[in-house]
C-alpha cells in the first residue's frame, strides 16, 4: 500500500526499511528475501528506493548508527540516508510556468496597461523576455512587472503573484499559461494518463462530464479509460468499470479542450489536479504522460460524417457554376457589442446585390438547445460551437455563402467551425482588439461604425474567394 501510495503522489526519493530483524535473528537470508520481492513488486510501479536497510526499532539497530549484529550490511543507516537525499531543485531554476489567472485593463488618467496577473508556479521572468502563451501558442515580449504598492521590479520569480505587461496587445484568456519559448515547454494535450485518488460520493464513470481544474485552468473532461484499480488487500491492480469512493485508479482523461501540464515527475505543480463532480471536489490526481493520438477526435468525427453523407448527383463544382460563386463560411469575431452585427447584416445585403446565394446565420446561443442540461459555461459554448459548425455546413454544402458571428471565442473553438465546414472554405473577419494571430480582414471598432464606408475594402476580398475554377467554367 506504501509503495502505491508513492507512486500515487510523484516521490521519487525514498527509502525500504526492513523492520523486526531481532525477530529473525538479523538473518541475512530473510533481508534479502524480501528485498527481492519487494523490490519485484516497485519495478511493476516504476519506483526504485535509493537503499534498503534491515533495522529493528525496538533495539535501536541501524537506526541512528551501523549495528554490530548486522556485520553483513554495508549501507548506510536510516539517519545517514536521510541525509543523503539529493536536494530539489529551487522552483526558480527550473522552466518558467506562470498560469494567467485574470486580465486587468486600466482606463483611468490615460492608462492604458493591460495586466496578465497571476502565481508564477516554477521559474523567473523579467523584462524583455519573450514569452509564450499556450495552450494559444501566442507569442509577444514583456514590457514590465506589474507588482501592486510596491517598488518598480524587472523580474519576478516562482511563489510570487505578479502581473506582466507586453508589447503587443494579443486577446488571452484566464487559464493560457506564460513559458519560455527558450525552455522546454509543457505539454498541450486534450488526453492523458494520471493517476486519482476517488472522494465523490457517486462513483467515477465514462461518459459523464465533468471538471478539471489544473492550475487555473477549468475544462470540461470525461473519464475515457480505467487503466487500472488498487485492490487494497491484495496490493494488486484490478480491472474495473468504475471508480467508487477511496478507491486509488490509474486512468486516461479526455478534456473537451487542450490542456497544459507538465509529468508529476518534472514540473509538481503543473501536474497536479483535482475533479469537479456538480459543484462538489469529487477526486484529486497526479499526470503520469500525456496521451497522443495519431488522428483528433474532431477529425473523426468529420471524417465520419462525410463517410455517410448520402451525396446527390449535383457535384459543388456544377453548383458553383450554376450559381456563379463557390461556397462559403464567412465568420465575424469579436469582443461582445464591437458592432458585429450591424457589419453581417451589411455584408449579406451586398452580397445579395451582387447576385450571390448568401444567408446570415444569426443565432445566440441559447437558440441552439443541444438537449444537455449544464451550467458549464464552456460546455454550453462549446456545444454552441459544434452546433453552429454542422449547421453551418450543412448550407455551405448546398453552395451557399453563410455569414455567421461569435463573441469571445479562442483559436480552438475556431479551429473547430473551421474544421466542421470542411471541406468548404471559412474566411474570418476580426472586429476590435485582435483575437487571433491572422485573419483573412481586422477592423476596428471605429471602422465598422459606417459599414457603407469600410464594405468597399471588404466586399472584394470576400467575393475573391467565392470565383468558381477556371477549368469548371464552359
Amino acid at each position: 500500500w506504501h509503495g502505491y501510495m508513492l507512486s500515487f503522489l510523484g516521490i521519487k526519493n525514498f527509502n525500504v526499511c526492513v523492520n523486526k530483524m531481532d525477530l529473525v535473528n538479523y538473518s541475512k537470508e530473510v533481508f534479502d528475501q524480501i528485498q527481492a520481492e519487494y523490490t519485484e513488486f516497485l519495478n511493476e510501479i516504476n519506483l526504485r528506493p535509493m537503499h534498503f536497510i534491515p533495522i529493528s526499532a525496538l533495539e535501536g539497530d541501524n537506526m541512528v548508527s551501523s549495528s554490530k549484529k548486522m556485520p553483513w550490511y554495508k549501507g548506510p543507516h536510516i539517519l545517514e540516508a536521510l541525509d543523503s537525499f539529493p536536494k530539489a531543485a529551487p522552483n526558480y531554476a527550473r522552466e518558467l510556468r506562470f498560469p494567467i489567472q485574470d486580465i486587468y485593463k486600466f482606463t483611468a488618467e490615460g492608462d492604458d496597461r493591460r495586466i496578465m496577473s497571476g502565481r508564477i508556479e516554477s521559474g523567473t521572468i523579467k523584462a524583455g523576455d519573450e514569452v509564450v502563451f499556450l495552450p494559444s501558442q501566442k507569442c509577444s515580449k514583456v514590457t514590465s512587472i506589474e507588482i501592486f504598492n510596491a517598488p518598480e521590479l524587472t523580474e519576478a520569480f516562482a511563489g510570487q503573484s505578479t502581473g506582466i505587461c507586453l508589447e503587443t496587445q494579443i486577446y488571452i484568456k484566464p487559464g493560457e499559461v506564460v513559458c519560455n519559448p527558450k525552455e522546454k515547454l509543457p505539454h498541450v494535450s486534450h488526453k492523458f494518463k494520471a493517476n486519482i485518488f476517488w472522494m465523490g460520493k457517486q462513483p467515477f464513470i465514462k461518459n459523464k462530464n465533468y471538471k478539471l481544474k489544473l492550475v487555473t485552468q477549468q475544462v470540461p473532461m470525461v473519464l475515457s479509460e480505467i487503466l487500472g484499480v488498487l485492490d487494497a488487500s491484495e496490493l494488486s491492480s484490478v480491472k474495473k468499470d468504475q471508480v467508487d469512493r477511496h478507491d486509488v485508479a490509474e486512468c486516461v482523461l479526455e478534456t473537451l479542450k487542450p490542456v497544459v501540464f507538465d509529468d508529476i515527475s518534472h514540473i509538481p505543480e503543473t501536474g497536479r489536479f483535482v475533479i469537479v463532480d456538480q459543484y462538489e471536489i469529487a477526486g484529486g490526481g497526479i499526470i503520469l504522460a500525456p496521451v497522443f493520438e495519431n488522428e483528433t477526435a474532431l477529425n473523426q468525427r468529420v471524417k465520419a460524417r462525410n463517410y455517410i453523407w448520402v451525396r446527390s448527383h449535383i457535384t459543388p463544382e456544377s453548383r458553383a457554376v450554376k450559381y456563379d460563386h463557390k461556397s462559403a463560411l464567412v465568420i465575424i469575431v469579436g469582443k461582445a457589442d464591437t458592432g458585429k452585427l450591424l457589419l453581417a447584416k451589411a455584408l449579406e445585403e451586398q452580397l445579395f446585390e451582387a447576385g450571390k446565394k448568401v444567408y446570415f446565420l444569426g443565432i445566440p446561443n441559447d437558440v441552439l438547445d443541444s438537449g444537455i442540461n449544464t451550467n458549464d459555461r464552456t460546455l454550453n459554448t462549446m456545444n454552441h460551437i459544434q452546433q453552429l459548425g454542422e449547421m453551418a455546413h450543412l448550407m455551405t454544402d448546398a453552395g451557399l455563402v453563410v455569414i455567421t458571428m461569435v463573441s469571445d471565442i479562442d483559436s480552438y473553438e475556431l479551429n473547430i467551425l473551421k474544421s466542421l465546414n470542411r471541406p468548404n472554405k471559412t474566411f474570418v473577419i476580426n472586429v476590435g482588439e485582435n483575437l487571433f494571430e491572422k485573419n483573412d480582414v481586422d477592423l476596428t471598432t471605429e471602422e465598422v461604425k459606417d459599414p457603407a464606408v469600410v464594405l468597399p475594402a471588404v466586399l472584394p476580398k470576400v467575393i475573391a474567394i467565392l470565383e468558381p475554377d477556371p477549368e469548371f467554367l464552359i
